[in-house]
């Protein structure tokens, strides 16, 4: 076999097993849940107690993942969830701020709700004095764009954009899940209930 014919095997060899060889990247749902958690315990306050989920416990769905994360033997890029870039950790102070000033009071008198798209909706605009209406649906909105603007912050720092929808659908069910007793929020089909 001469030379070149051999360099052209081993060339031709290398490329088929470079092809072979696959790295998954796949949504971290255990460490955005992690991530989620912290955050949204940060920006609300005290921790709630091990009990504080929303009605029917976790979704079957972060489970399979966290099953299928240790049961599937693949070669697999496996990143973290970073929450502590500057713009993040901007935004989660913000919402902290704003929560303990002025949203935090009409989620325990019940005029204020979690949605179950991770955003925030006046429920119950009669329990607010209409001194303090505009006030706070103002807080509203700008609460609900750094809701948006955090999650597609954490998705685009964590180098995976499309991740967002992800993103959003675990700091939903984590807002429920750390929500106080007498607090609302939306179930699954959009109707609010009480905490």
């Amino acid at each position: 076999m001469s030379k070149a014919v051999l360099i052209g095997a081993v060339a031709a060899l290398s490329l088929v097993l470079a092809s072979c060889v696959t790295i998954n990247v796949y949504f971290p749902a255990a460490a955005a849940e992690r991530a989620a958690q912290e955050f949204v315990g940060k920006v609300i306050g005290e921790q709630p107690s091990p009990s504080g989920e929303a009605e029917g416990g976790r979704e079957p769905q972060a489970l399979l993942m966290r099953l299928l994360e240790l049961l599937i033997p693949v070669a697999h890029a496996r990143p973290d969830i970073d929450i502590r870039t500057p713009q993040i950790q901007a935004i989660q102070a913000r919402m902290a701020e704003r929560f303990q000033n002025v949203l935090k009071p009409h989620f325990d008198n019940g005029a204020l709700g979690f949605t179950r798209d991770g955003l925030i909706e006046i429920v119950d605009p009669g329990k607010i004095p209409l001194r303090e209406r505009a006030a706070v649906q103002q807080a509203v909105a700008e609460d609900n764009r750094d809701r948006n603007a955090v999650y597609r912050e954490i998705a685009v720092a964590n180098g995976h954009p499309e991740w967002e929808p992800d993103i959003r659908a675990i700091f939903a069910r984590q807002w429920i899940e750390q929500a106080r007793p007498g607090w609302r929020y939306q179930d699954g089909e959009g109707r609010w209930t009480q905490k």
